[in-house]
């Protein structure tokens, strides 16, 4: 039986001013997505893919149509959302400490918590990001994969229902993206919550999702709805080489494809 769904977007539309014109980026889409599910977006650059974040999160507003979370229609950055930037070097403060910067996601949802339980909280999160013992070092003296960890936990500690992540792990290198992304699948799986995430990377999107949409760039709609079946827990090496992962890698780097080469 489908899950209840969390998010929906129904007959929604999106245009900007832009030098003097109206530039249509969304018109009539609708999808939903379902509570506890790990739903990737993809497509050609420029397709509207974090601007479907934003639209989401309620940092921008759609020109037409609605977006429901829990049922509900949002008017502005929901509780129950946090968002995850691409820039994580520019979203946690270098002059606070691995639990300080922790401890503001906290601070900033939650006013009056005690602090003996702020602190175990934070080192809950701490753990559950893989950075036990590292609580009193600097941003300056972490990598930038433990660096995005801080960040994660940082969200996490706010217990969110939907965590939007828009291209979080693109500014790191192949390890370290691939020791991140089974961080991320093993947090899902503990927690249960649903994942909204964002990516240029197909394999990426494949190798995370149990759904992936795919935006097309003109018309700015979606071009495939995947569901992805590979089942759970996926392996960095044995998923990859399954024979469905690359038929679905391929359906999916052929559409996209061939828009950017129209469009060169």
């Amino acid at each position: 039986m489908p899950s209840e769904p969390v998010i929906e977007v129904s007959g929604v539309g999106k245009t900007f001013a832009v030098n003097g014109r109206r530039v249509r980026v969304f018109d009539d889409l609708s999808y939903s997505i379902a509570r506890s599910s790990f739903l990737s977006i993809v497509g050609p650059s420029g397709c509207g893919k974090s601007t479907l974040l934003r639209l989401i999160s309620g940092l921008e507003s759609p020109t037409s149509g609605t977006v429901l979370f829990g049922g509900k229609p949002i008017k502005g950055p929901p509780a129950g959302m946090i968002y995850v930037f691409q820039q994580y070097s520019k979203s946690i403060f270098p002059w606070r400490t691995v639990l300080q910067n922790i401890e503001f996601g906290l601070r900033a949802r939650q006013q009056k918590v005690p602090r003996t339980e702020v602190r175990e909280r934070c080192m809950h999160y701490l753990r559950l990001v893989g950075l036990d013992g590292y609580e009193d070092y600097f941003p300056s003296q972490l990598s930038g994969g433990m660096q995005q960890r801080v960040v994660i936990a940082r969200a996490l500690i706010c217990e969110p229902d939907v965590l939007l992540m828009d291209e979080p792990f693109s500014a790191v290198d192949a390890m370290t993206r691939a020791i991140l992304q089974e961080l991320l699948l093993k947090i899902w799986a503990d927690l249960k919550i649903t994942i909204l995430f964002v990516t240029h990377d197909i394999d990426e999107a494949v190798f995370l999702s149990s759904r992936i949409l795919s935006l097309g760039k003109s018309p700015r709609a979606i071009q495939e709805d995947i569901e992805i079946d590979l089942g759970y827990p996926r392996d960095q090496i044995a998923t990859r080489d399954a024979p469905r992962f690359t038929a679905i890698r391929h359906r999916l780097f052929s559409s996209i494809f061939q828009q950017e080469k129209a469009l060169a």
